[in-house]
């Protein structure tokens, strides 16, 4: 299973949530930055319907494959 960690840091004159090198937006304070990353942690978390997704291999082929949407990954918030 996945695992998604959501980290607070001083961003581009303010704070922002930071995760696999992309920051969110900045806000104006720590708190904020954390209740932001908190809602996007939960937001990860919430299932959603099953899917079918397409996608092209480095080889040039076509793939199908069944995306469950209870697939959800381990999230957590530090700083």
């Amino acid at each position: 299973m996945a695992h998604v960690t959501y980290r607070i840091v001083e961003h581009d004159g303010g704070w922002a949530y930071q995760s696999g090198g992309t920051y969110s937006e900045t806000f104006a304070s720590h708190d904020d930055a954390k209740a932001a990353a908190i809602r996007a942690a939960r937001e990860q978390k919430a299932p959603g319907e099953n899917a079918a997704i397409e996608y092209e291999t480095a080889d040039g082929r076509w793939v199908t494959e069944s995306a469950d949407g209870h697939d959800r990954p381990i999230t957590d918030v530090e700083g």
